[in-house]
């Protein structure tokens, strides 16, 4: 088997790492302070174990989900990343032509490198193609993220509005290194960058990176309208988005489940457990940690979709088993772009898809309706036991 040839999301991370230079792996692999939430979303799966159930007819393998009233093959879909040009030159449209080959969802950053128009353009036409979702920010003057709002309902059929980035989260390699996007790169939906302000970080990065409450308080002052709302409540978000589209509403960045139910409450039309990949709050659960509880406070009344830490068919099996009803990768993904554009995003996604089925085989699970907790048992002080 040839090193250019992977066959696990680690090899194909390996393989990026070469390519990537430095300064862009870092960015797209780093979380905040000592990046602790980053290694326990990959490392707390190893603590759940799956209990195979044998003699069961596991000839058919079934993968496919309902999710928002859509059909899905494969319960995977691909996070929102941005800058993904920084990973190959085709980017998003990379990502989005490997969404379409193998039938999967995208959701677009709003800090895209690549116009959402020229992204949905490729997504396959008719009604069994995966929908593509967009995600977005608010910013602190909420009519400024209108137009963008109205562009997407060109051909997205979900926004997925991030609700964990009141303000960026410390995250030391960033200021350290500040990411400068290179010349002939910019984030194609956003307005465009000031004169005086090219070859500067974005000015939420700059509000990241103040040493002083003084420091901050004149990044406001000076760029305070096109921060990330930091003043947001349910019933400003939630009424402003129901004023402004008809698409579904997916709120990303849920740890507790008493905002499981406010999300509920407020009608939104699923949700996504999230902890940013470790790039926001460091001493947060680990997003499988906190699906449980916040699957069982949902209890089927809404979607939940899980994101965060996955590497292998088998994470995939234990999220759906403690309640996810679908789930996204992030890192791995651009892990595949940066090897090899297209080839490689598929290859990740067909290396999920693979390892995903044969653990439901190895594991008596013919469909994915039919993964339960039964399936599980927790490490606890060295005994299995019941979740």
């Amino acid at each position: 088997m040839s090193q250019e040839d992977p066959i696990t999301v680690d090899q194909v991370e390996a393989l990026a790492r070469k390519k990537l230079p430095r300064q862009v792996y870092n960015y797209y692999a780093c979380g905040a302070d000592d990046e602790t939430a980053v290694a326990r979303n990959i490392a707390d799966f190893n603590s759940l174990y799956i209990l195979p159930r044998i003699l069961r007819d596991v000839s058919r393998i079934d993968l496919s989900v309902e999710v928002l009233g859509r059909h899905f093959s494969l319960p995977i879909g691909i996070a929102p990343s941005a800058m993904q040009k920084l990973a190959n030159p085709e980017g998003e449209l990379d990502v989005a032509r490997a969404a379409a080959s193998t039938g999967v969802n995208m959701t677009l950053s709003s800090n895209s490198t690549t116009l959402l128009e020229d992204v949905i353009s490729v997504r396959q036409k008719g009604d069994t193609a995966a929908p593509f979702w967009f995600q977005i920010y608010l910013t602190a003057d909420l009519e400024l993220s209108v137009p963008l709002i109205k562009r997407a309902e060109t051909g997205y059929e979900a926004l997925v509005l991030t609700v964990d980035t009141p303000v960026l989260g410390n995250r030391i390699n960033e200021r350290q290194q500040p990411l400068v996007l290179p010349t002939g790169i910019s984030l194609e939906n956003l307005p465009p960058v000031r004169e005086e302000d090219k070859g500067k970080p974005s000015f939420n990065r700059r509000l990241m990176d103040a040493r002083t409450a003084k420091q901050a308080s004149e990044v406001l002052q000076e760029y305070g309208d096109r921060t990330n709302n930091a003043a947001l409540t349910w019933k400003s978000a939630i009424d402003f988005l129901r004023r402004t589209t008809t698409m579904k509403i997916i709120l990303k960045g849920v740890l507790a489940p008493e905002d499981a139910l406010l999300a509920i409450e407020y009608g939104v039309d699923a949700i996504a457990v999230s902890n940013h990949g470790g790039r926001q709050l460091d001493c947060v659960p680990s997003t499988i940690k906190a699906l449980p509880d916040i699957a069982s406070t949902v209890n089927r009344r809404i979607p939940v979709i899980f994101d965060g830490g996955i590497r292998r068919g088998s994470d995939v099996f234990k999220a759906l088993a403690l309640g996810a009803d679908y789930v996204l990768v992030g890192r791995p993904v651009l892990w595949g772009l940066a090897y090899k554009g297209k080839e490689g995003v598929e290859n990740v996604l067909n290396i999920l898809e693979r390892e995903l089925s044969r653990t439901m085989g190895l594991a008596g699970a013919p469909s994915v309706k039919e993964i339960n907790t039964s399936y599980l048992r927790h490490d606890l002080e060295g005994r299995l036991s019941r979740l």
